[in-house]
């Protein structure tokens, strides 16, 4: 059987049965990457010996009668700026290479892994998590595999094209602007942004203190639930990891939805969309039965308020590197942090008043809704090189654009599914928007979604 073709839930299911064993499921994937990985460049580090350990220690486990996990033999890969103990964490860079390797796993890495699942790499990234396309100028770009002239999305490409290319079930990205959002829009797969806090970053390279999350990619309702599931909860490694008592996700899918209010997000969120995306949201808002509509107050000024903050807590970070070696950054990662490091402190502190006034306005929607739709990307995948977009009849910057539609929500720490939804040709995503800490909610309508065939992340072979 072909193990790249099947979900997660399904392998660990198949593992734990007897039908197949972890090692084998794990030779299989480990040829797989092989091939594909020369088209994709998703992987920036294959850990075969690592992982057919792991795979033997699942098995031996099964052997002796005990519970490997609920993702027993599950191989998955993670973002390059998660650490991996004995792996030089690069987080897309150049810089990084001096670095010792980690000494310990990232929280969610462990996690994972303590589930049964596979660690098998560590995947491309745009350099220092700054960017929507994964076009990294020291290692090349992550190819789409709907079309390999394409993008992935970023800045978590590789996390996308290897779970969309079947290379991997399982993956895991960050989001800071849309970071996970953009990329699984693009390469027509599901990828959750939890809420802030709620999954522990312990371990992840910063870009972005107050804004990062971290969170799975898969090609199913359940595998991102399940994941989900292992991932979050209280971290002492990470000050910001909620201690908020966990809500069961899985059973919350059976529900369906019984009284969920479904609404559409107007105004900045139906403007400069390409057809493809419009069209994306309202039929997933048909199949939901959403027959009402929002307006998120003051996206556009959202915005720009997230790129302030952005561009100045990422500069500072890196600013040392920026005054003695700044040739040896990419060269759009460098001129993205440059005017973060000009940016008058006055604005930085304004940005920050309209986020708190902008996150009690946002969450006030949410008494009177419990769900909203909006596009996830605003156009398909564009060809790599491409350095403008059409929005409104009017030519604009691409990669930042791409951003267009999540960097507003992405501040307040709201949980975000993105689905895909089936359409010809190029694949487009859906945010499923939730309040705080209610994961469930856009879980469980996307598991009505998939059951109906409106969504669905078939593997595309590269």
């Amino acid at each position: 059987m072909d193990w790249g073709k099947v979900d997660a839930i399904a392998i660990a299911t198949a593992v734990r049965s007897g039908e197949v064993s972890a090692k084998e499921v794990t030779q299989q994937t480990l040829a797989r990457i092989e091939a594909g990985n020369v088209s994709l460049n998703a992987f920036t580090d294959v850990l075969t010996e690592q992982a057919m350990a792991e795979a033997e220690t699942v098995d031996g486990a099964i052997a002796a009668g005990q519970d490997p996990g609920p993702l027993a033999g599950v191989p998955f890969a993670v973002k390059d700026l998660l650490d991996v103990a004995g792996v030089v964490t690069l987080a897309g860079s150049k810089i990084n290479r001096e670095n010792l390797p980690a000494i310990q796993d990232a929280t969610t890495v462990a996690a994972l892994k303590q589930a049964g699942a596979i660690l098998v790499g560590t995947l491309r990234m745009d350099e220092y998590a700054y960017g929507f396309t994964t076009e990294n100028s020291h290692y090349g770009p992550t190819h789409n595999p709907h079309d390999l002239a394409r993008v992935a999305g970023g800045s978590s490409g590789g996390s996308a094209a290897a779970v969309a290319g079947g290379l991997v079930p399982l993956s895991l990205g960050s989001d800071t602007n849309g970071s996970i959002r953009v990329p699984a829009s693009l390469c027509g797969i599901f990828g959750l942004k939890p809420t802030y806090g709620r999954v522990s970053r312990a371990g992840a390279y910063p870009f972005v203190a107050s804004l990062d999350h971290i969170g799975p990619f898969a090609r199913s309702v359940q595998d991102i639930a399940t994941s989900f599931d292992v991932l979050h909860g209280p971290d002492p490694r990470d000050p910001i990891c909620s201690t908020r008592a966990p809500e069961p996700t899985l059973p919350q899918l059976a529900k369906g939805l019984e009284g969920l209010r479904v609404a559409i997000a107007t105004d900045y969120f139906a403007q400069g969309a390409h057809p493809e995306a419009l069209d994306a949201v309202a039929k997933v808002a048909k199949a939901l039965g959403a027959d009402q509509t929002v307006v998120i107050p003051e996206a556009k000024r959202a915005r720009a308020a997230a790129y302030v903050i952005t561009t100045c807590e990422g500069s500072a970070l890196h600013l040392q590197r920026l005054k003695t070696r700044p040739m040896d950054f990419d060269p759009g990662t460098r001129d993205r942090f440059l005017s973060g490091a000009l940016m008058p402190a006055a604005w930085y502190i304004q940005a920050q008043r309209f986020r708190r006034w902008y996150r009690d306005r946002v969450r006030e929607l949410f008494q009177t809704v419990d769900l909203i739709l909006a596009p996830a990307t605003p156009c398909p995948a564009p060809l790599i090189g491409q350095k403008t977009l059409m929005l409104d009849g009017e030519e604009v910057p691409l990669r930042p654009n791409l951003g267009l539609y999540t960097q507003p929500l992405s501040f307040i720490g709201l949980p975000i599914l993105v689905v895909p939804v089936q359409q010809t040709g190029l694949p487009i995503g859906v945010q499923i928007i939730a309040a705080p800490y209610h994961e469930a909610l856009a879980l469980r309508a996307a598991a009505v979604l998939e059951a109906e065939g409106v969504i669905a992340a078939p593997v595309v072979s590269p």
